[in-house]
């Protein structure tokens, strides 16, 4: 039978990628209000700094360091406790042209979204720094199976995410780690702001979306509270789209 308690984090250390700003941010916030003691990761210690202002309760950790410096992401794993959670959060995204890619926006959008989260958890394993039980989410996207123009790499990236996912929540079975993903659409944070689109524009595409409004990270952060609860404890390899209706 299902109780409130089970939606409840109390006694479980999450950690959260990406947390110095938008999805990830609230997301950490959200896993502190439900009683986790939150480990934040990002590259920007000030903003790292902001996002531990707003968590709820204490004993919470910045582990700052950027995920793509191999030896940076070694040294971060090791100093970790043993996690009941974690939340792949960390991401980028640009909009270029399929004609117009480089080498180097290839390098720099796989290395990111896709490269960076997969050695995290590689290490991770290696490391045995996840409990039996434990729960896994990376935030994917609706771009993976929703084509734009201009959106190759950053869809590429997130589709590549959500294969390994699907890989990766067979081989930790054994263990009862849960691995799942989640796949917003379009969420208001910075990162949409600076993909050369304007704020007008993002509003009135908006209101093309069924529910009448994009995402906001709250938003997001309901389900992941839910994939790192109790109450999803027989949910694996599963990719949630919260999208307003929107395909």
């Amino acid at each position: 039978m299902v109780s409130l308690d089970m939606f409840s984090l109390e006694g479980k250390t999450i950690l959260v990628t990406g947390a110095s700003s938008g999805i990830g941010r609230g997301i950490a916030v959200a896993c502190s209000k439900m009683g986790a003691k939150v480990i934040i990761n990002g590259r920007n210690k000030e903003r790292l700094e902001e996002t531990l202002s707003l968590l709820s309760g204490e004993d919470h950790t910045i582990f700052s360091g950027d995920l793509t410096n191999y030896e940076e992401l070694v040294s971060l794993v090791s100093d970790l406790p043993r996690l009941e959670g974690i939340v792949h959060c960390a991401g980028i995204g640009e909009r270029i042209l399929c004609k117009n890619v480089t080498e180097n926006d290839l390098d720099r959008m796989i290395g990111v979204n896709f490269k960076a989260p997969v050695m995290l958890q590689t290490e991770i394993i290696k490391q045995k720094k996840m409990n039996k039980g434990a729960s896994i989410v990376f935030v994917a996207s609706i771009a993976a199976d929703s084509p734009t123009i201009g959106n190759a790499l950053y869809a590429a990236s997130k589709g590549a995410l959500i294969g390994y996912a699907n890989c990766l929540q067979l081989e930790l079975a054994p263990r009862q780690i849960r691995v799942n993903c989640i796949s917003p659409a379009m969420v208001w944070t910075d990162l949409i702001l600076r993909g050369g689109v304007t704020e007008e524009e993002l509003r009135l595409d908006e209101q093309k979306y069924p529910l009448k409004r994009y995402g906001t990270p709250d938003d997001v952060a309901g389900l992941a509270v839910y994939l790192l609860s109790d109450v999803s404890v027989w949910m694996t390899g599963s990719n949630l789209k919260i999208t307003g209706g929107a395909f």
